[in-house]
């Protein structure tokens, strides 16, 4: 196992390079990890994975959380956290001024946009990678392309999948026990499954027993702190109506329920920022995810340019500047917070459950699904990149297609107003001559009334 010097030099440089989200930096970690360095085990990679595919939040970015608490322990895994998005927090601070305070930053997005073809190639093979070593059986098949038009085509949300994967697992165990237990770990008839603790990196002090229930208590309650501190402090400072306070509550609810990764919640980040508290515009935020997905770090950095523009438009007494900064960093800091949370609670059970027929069998079908979920995502952001006039013009047509819409509607709303108002006219002149007619006869007969 590598030292944790070796280990903290990887950590930095993998905050660098890790473009392409979700599925570009599961690919690169895999490859530099597993491959390259043999720091942990194949198993041992996708169980982590799998965990972390089920939790709300950066799956990407935990991943690292647990594989640095696996080799190193607590400060092994704040360490492989923390460098995971560091250099995009500077990156996405500078570029978010830029939008800001000059709107358009064209050379700075032509600049990074040809990062990303390659990128796609990172994340194919990833999908190769993984794909041979996790998909042993045509049963195995059958749950990544079951997943993948699941996602692709019927939009049905992830956490869904994955449980349904995991149901079919534990349900399919006894018929195909050579299928649903960890990679390379065939299981003989009659025989029970091997320890996938049997690697060096597997016996990690605390991963072969359950730990106390009191340590999880301590963790959450430490990190209810973490978050309570500067969080009460904006509040005494700023007061409840102020953006930041805003964004900090906002983005703490996110980052419980964003599960699916960051491309099934940016939706609802999208729709709360924009339509909700106006924090920036429509155009903003979509410039805004092109820039996370051009820059080093997890996709949902994006929130961390959504609270830099919400403040920035809301300064108060601030500057819009220094307003922007204290956004972007209350915005971050509560987003990926409680990921370190997830994971050193949660890791420890996950290990010890490592021989557990039922959930290797789960964790087999979870492990097949996210094949396809991968493959997913390689389309989304192959699609995005290699056809990017496509794109733009099924956005333009969509938006040509409302525009004559709501011509039509107009032009219909002003005929039928002109033809209700020449009914309305034609009736008018009606009554008029009617009342015309009864009033002539009305009025001689009153003359002759009065005559003596």
């Amino acid at each position: 196992m590598a030292t944790f010097r070796k280990a903290l030099r990887f950590w930095v440089k993998l905050g660098f390079i890790n473009f392409g989200g979700p599925a570009g930096q599961i690919a690169l970690m895999h490859r530099e990890i597993v491959e390259r360095r043999r720091w942990i085990p194949e198993e041992q990679f996708l169980r982590a994975l799998n965990f972390c595919m089920i939790l709300p939040g950066p799956e990407a970015q935990q991943l690292a959380i647990y594989i640095g608490w696996l080799m190193h322990g607590t400060k092994g895994g704040v360490v492989a956290g923390v460098f995971f998005v560091l250099p995009s927090v500077f990156v996405l601070l500078i570029l978010s001024w830029l939008v800001a305070a000059h709107a358009q930053v064209p050379a700075v997005a032509g600049l990074l946009y040809g990062v990303q073809p390659v990128v796609i190639a990172v994340v194919v093979e990833a999908v190769l990678r993984i794909g041979r070593r996790a998909l042993r059986h045509r049963a195995l098949y059958l749950f990544a392309g079951a997943a993948f038009v699941g996602v692709c085509f019927l939009s049905i949300p992830f956490h869904l999948i994955v449980a349904a994967a995991a149901m079919a697992g534990i349900a399919l165990q006894r018929a195909l026990p050579r299928v649903f237990s960890p990679a390379g770990q065939a299981v003989p008839p009659g025989h029970a499954a091997p320890d996938a603790h049997a690697a060096p990196a597997a016996s990690h002090p605390g991963t072969a027993t359950y730990p106390p229930a009191t340590r999880a208590l301590r963790i959450a309650a430490l990190f209810a702190a973490l978050w309570a501190v500067p969080v009460a402090g904006l509040w005494l400072w700023k007061g409840a109506g102020d953006v930041l306070v805003k964004e900090a509550l906002f983005f703490t609810q996110a980052a419980f329920v964003t599960f699916g990764g960051a491309y099934a919640v940016l939706s609802y980040i999208a729709d709360v920022a924009v339509s909700h508290y106006h924090w920036l515009s429509a155009a903003q935020m979509v410039q805004g995810l092109a820039l996370a997905e051009s820059t080093p770090g997890p996709l949902i950095m994006v929130t961390q340019y959504v609270g830099f523009l919400g403040a920035w438009n809301q300064p108060g007494a601030l500057s819009p500047a220094i307003h922007g900064v204290l956004g972007a960093l209350i915005t971050t800091y509560v987003t990926f917070l409680f990921c370190f949370m997830f994971i050193f609670i949660g890791a420890p059970y996950v290990e010890a459950l490592a021989g557990s027929h039922r959930v290797q069998a789960a964790l087999t079908g979870v492990t097949s699904a996210v094949v396809g979920v991968i493959l997913n995502l390689a389309v989304y952001f192959g699609a995005r990149v290699l056809f990017p006039a496509a794109q733009l013009g099924s956005e333009v047509a969509m938006i040509e297609g409302v525009r004559l819409v709501e011509e039509a509607v107009k032009a219909q709303v002003r005929a039928t107003l002109v033809l209700h108002t020449a009914d309305l006219d034609a009736r008018a002149q009606k009554t008029v001559a009617e009342l015309a007619t009864l009033g002539a006869p009305v009025g001689r007969r009153g003359a002759r009334a009065q005559r003596p």
